[in-house]
């Protein structure tokens, strides 16, 4: 039974591990914003 709690103790502080670090970079790092432009082909735009 102590193999049990060890395994179930090791697991949960991997995830908590893996859970702070999403969160820690969610949080703090932001992705730089930037405008994309791509042609479709085949799409007439109409000119008013």
């Amino acid at each position: 039974m102590p193999s049990v709690f060890r395994f179930v103790t090791i697991v949960g502080m991997i995830v908590a591990v893996l859970y702070g670090g999403l969160f820690v970079l969610a949080t703090r790092f932001e992705p730089d914003t930037r405008e994309e432009v791509k042609v479709v082909p085949g799409l007439k735009v109409r000119k008013q």
